[in-house]
């Protein structure tokens, strides 16, 4: 029995990666990343350098900021799939699964949670207070990631000139956000690849340390597991592809295209494929499209889903959950409303974040193999620069909804743009998104502070008779 036992013990030591970090161990680090992913993409890339570069040292600086430079190539939240890469790099598949999955469990709990409350009683006076009280912070907190990402992004006058290009064409003229990121990317691309030192990456969200690659657990050499052969790729492309699409293709045929489920199925698929530049250019792709088009929501409702998630850990993307919730509770069929609610709120969860996986598993040991190419740099760099005009554009949408009751479509030639009704001015609204701003920009109070206190204004005017109650 004891020969035994060394031997299993001396089995388990051999199967252990050569980093030396357990998966047991990884278990507790990446829990502590979630459970501290507060603050959007910028503070959650922020958390994951301070911790797995500059205290754990599981990898360099050079290398987490070309995981980085890759995630923010690919559509969806790029802090979400930046931890299932570093999951991946220390312990392969499921290592990267492990990171991927914990980093969004506490958000699905959490927005599940807040969208029953906000279903159940939404149109409370109170509630709705509350709600209208994080509308102004949310405001605040999306101008803060314009600037965030603009100082690291926004280098050059040529950069500059790409993030105005891409605020234009998008606000202005409506073109689809996929034409923009390919436009920006392919002149990154031969730029960086020219050698022209404006397309020259300064970095990514989070500021880089002193840790090289040599100083780090994993080292410089590439993993024996990024080494993968094309046999390899196509078996995970079709794992990835079939624990998507088939449950999509299963709504659809049973139900029909016309159904809820089935809508919300196809609708965030397709977002999860052309939405590109990270979360705000989803939010901002999504709220057009959930409120417009859909009339899933009101431009107010998408409002109070951002801000639950940005009161929560885990990615901004989450308000997608809340999104979905919502669709299904409105149009349940034979279901409850509440079990409907939640089967969609799930059903767009698993939609948007699989396809993360898939990008990741297939593209990260091709990338591996690039680190240091100018022209993917390059790329990067630009890319960056065009996520600023996208990041501008959902501000100013968002704006224009919250601080006006009633907007119009200016229409003449290839323009087409909302303007606000001047004289629908809520100016309550415009005095909370002050303070906030005040409050972040001046004091540099935290995001859950000012949340907290702009909710708490919200309940304050309501009780105090200065706001009407729900319409």
């Amino acid at each position: 029995m004891s020969i035994g036992m060394k031997e299993n013990r001396a089995d388990a030591r051999s199967a252990e990666p050569a980093h030396g970090v357990t998966f047991r161990e990884a278990f507790w680090v990446w829990l502590r990343v979630a459970a501290l992913s507060f603050g959007g993409p910028a503070g959650q890339i922020a958390v994951m350098h301070r911790i797995l570069v500059e205290e754990k040292r599981w990898i360099g600086d050079a290398r987490f900021l070309h995981a980085l430079n890759y995630c923010m190539l690919l559509p969806g939240p790029e802090a979400q799939q930046l931890a299932t890469y570093v999951g991946w790099l220390m312990h392969r598949t499921r290592g990267g699964i492990l990171a991927g999955g914990l980093f969004i469990l506490p958000g699905v709990i959490s927005i599940m949670a807040l969208s029953w409350i906000y279903a159940l009683y939404g149109k409370v006076g109170i509630v709705s207070a509350l709600f209208f009280g994080l509308k102004a912070a949310v405001l605040a907190i999306v101008l803060q990631a314009v600037i965030r990402v603009g100082r690291k992004a926004l280098k050059n006058r040529l950069m500059l000139a790409i993030a105005g290009t891409a605020f234009a064409l998008i606000f202005f003229v409506g073109t689809p956000f996929p034409l923009i990121i390919l436009g920006a990317g392919l002149i990154g691309y031969f730029g960086g690849r020219a050698g022209l030192r404006q397309f020259e990456a300064g970095g990514g969200h989070a500021a880089p340390g002193h840790v090289s690659d040599a100083q780090s657990l994993l080292g410089e050499d590439l993993p024996a597991h990024a080494r993968q052969e094309a046999g390899a790729s196509w078996r995970i492309a079709a794992v990835w592809l079939v624990l998507w699409l088939v449950p999509v293709a299963l709504i659809v045929a049973v139900l029909g295209g016309s159904h809820v489920f089935s809508q919300i199925a196809t609708f965030f698929s397709t977002m999860a494929v052309v939405t590109f530049g990270g979360a705000y250019a989803v939010l901002a792709y999504v709220a057009q499209q959930a409120v417009e088009a859909y009339g899933w929501l009101r431009p107010g409702e998408m409002l109070d889903g951002l801000g639950m998630a940005e009161t929560t850990p885990g990615p901004l993307i989450m308000v997608l959950q809340f999104v979905g919730f919502m669709a299904a509770f409105r149009e349940p069929g034979s279901l409850p409303p509440l079990l409907a609610g939640t089967l969609g709120g799930l059903l767009t969860t698993w939609v948007t974040f699989t396809p993360c996986f898939l990008w990741i598993f297939l593209g990260a040991p091709y990338v591996e193999r690039l680190r240091g190419s100018r022209a993917l740099s390059g790329a990067m760099s630009a890319i960056t620069a065009a996520v600023v005009g996208v990041i501008l554009n959902l501000a100013v949408w968002f704006s224009l909804h919250t601080l006006f009751g009633q907007v119009r479509r200016f229409e003449a030639g290839l323009l087409s743009f909302d303007v606000p009704v001047l004289a629908s001015a809520d100016w309550i609204a415009m005095a909370l998104a002050l303070a906030a701003a005040v409050a972040i920009f001046r004091f540099n109070a935290g995001m859950v502070a000012t949340l907290a206190a702009t909710s708490a204004a919200g309940a304050a005017l309501y009780l105090a008779g200065a706001l009407p109650g729900p319409g």
